[in-house]
């Protein structure tokens, strides 16, 4: 007897979309498991042979632990905020919104016919407003807090602030030490507010300084280390 494979497939295909059979439920009393794939880069008309091998595996570890009786989170979503997306949309000469929500229509479509098991109620795209208002959420949150060495654990920027207004900076360890000139309370105080500012940069969790970038004029965007 031959085997429709296509047959069989899309109907158990369509039996798990129907019935939510790999959706993660909040409140399950069965232990949490946690299995996240990277997530790809929509940046090509589909995907290629390393996407499945990758996939493949880790699905195979997912579903095994669903039978072990893991209540198993499985998500997937695509990476498509970045230079891959963009490079592809300057090459076919398309705005990369257009090219990246072409390509991930695409991707779901064949992600879905090799039949993986991913939740998909917890889809992530990084270029969604909803994503990356929370990637720069924790960057705010980082660029106003330091870290006090002294309680072993990040604060509010005010409180160095305060610190510095004090008593200065002779007991306080900043981000990046190389450079970083003693002050008193009274120079502190003494200080324009540029100046201040200056300082602070040195003990913020997101130290800021200044480097080259990977410019190329060629495509008007910057070039990732591992393009170069």
């Amino acid at each position: 007897m031959r085997y429709n494979f296509n047959d069989i497939e899309s109907k158990w295909q369509k039996h798990w979309a129907e019935n939510k059979t790999f959706k993660a439920v909040n409140d399950s009393a069965k232990p949490k498991y946690y299995v996240l794939d990277m997530f790809p880069y929509p940046s090509g008309a589909g995907l290629h042979v390393g996407h499945p091998l990758g996939y493949i595996a880790s699905d195979i570890y997912a579903r095994y632990k669903r039978h072990k009786g893991f209540n198993v989170l499985h998500p997937q979503g695509y990476d498509s905020f970045g230079l891959p997306a963009e490079q592809y949309a300057i090459q076919t000469g398309q705005h990369p919104a257009i090219t990246t929500e072409e390509n991930i229509k695409t991707y779901r479509r064949q992600l879905d016919q090799i039949g993986f098991s991913f939740d998909w109620s917890r889809e992530v795209r990084t270029s969604d407003p909803k994503y990356y208002k929370w990637t720069q959420w924790v960057f705010i949150q980082l660029f106003e807090s330091w870290y006090n060495y002294k309680s072993n654990k990040a604060e509010d920027i005010s409180v160095l602030i305060a610190l510095f207004s004090s008593e200065g900076n002779s007991s306080i360890h900043a981000a990046c030490d190389d450079d970083t000139e003693q002050f008193t309370a009274a120079q502190w105080n003494a200080f324009s507010a540029e100046q201040q500012q200056q300082i602070l940069l040195k003990y913020r969790l997101t130290y800021l300084a200044e480097a080259e970038v990977n410019w190329c004029p060629a495509l008007g965007t910057v070039l990732a280390n591992d393009e170069i």
